[in-house]
């Protein structure tokens, strides 16, 4: 089955449907303040991509593109996409969809990846080809990273 993953537009219908997603929370709170005051439109780059199921919203995820300056996972530092609340309606978990979004994120950018995963979500992540990152990093965020390096970029040791 084809899954077609898009970004999603930022407008009071699509933060309707975040509603119905756990992680709904100061990101969408912050975006729906600036619909209100007509900060943003429709055109407006959105961090958010999803996959609709009918016209309904089943699959979201949020990546944001990070500046080499700010990496603290990846040795050399590089520009890496950052991807947050990768989340599945529960009647559609199962079905390929967190999947067909990571390998979006994976395949559109070129840039190595770096997720928080959550507990019992692990297992996933491996899957996709996810790792720890491979030395000591700061852990003072109360973080446990997980990184994915594109083919051909490998992960160095740090020194």
């Amino acid at each position: 089955m084809a899954v077609k993953v898009e970004r999603l537009k930022v407008n009071f219908k699509t933060l309707e449907e975040f509603k119905k997603f756990k992680e709904y929370g100061i990101q969408e709170l912050s975006m729906l303040e600036d619909l209100e005051a007509n900060m943003v439109d429709n055109n407006s780059d959105s961090p958010f991509y999803g996959i609709y199921f009918g016209d309904k919203l089943v699959a979201r995820m949020s990546l944001y593109q990070i500046d080499a300056k700010f990496d603290r996972y990846f040795y050399p530092p590089q520009n890496y996409l950052e991807l947050w609340k990768l989340e599945v309606l529960p009647d559609y978990q199962g079905k390929g969809y967190g999947k067909a979004l990571v390998e979006f994120a994976k395949s559109s950018f070129g840039l190595p990846i770096k997720t928080n995963p959550r507990v019992q979500s692990r297992d996933f992540w491996e899957k996709m080809g996810f790792a720890n990152v491979d030395y000591d990093m700061e852990r003072d965020r109360g973080e446990n990273p997980l990184v994915w390096y594109p083919s051909g970029v490998e992960a160095q040791q740090h020194n």
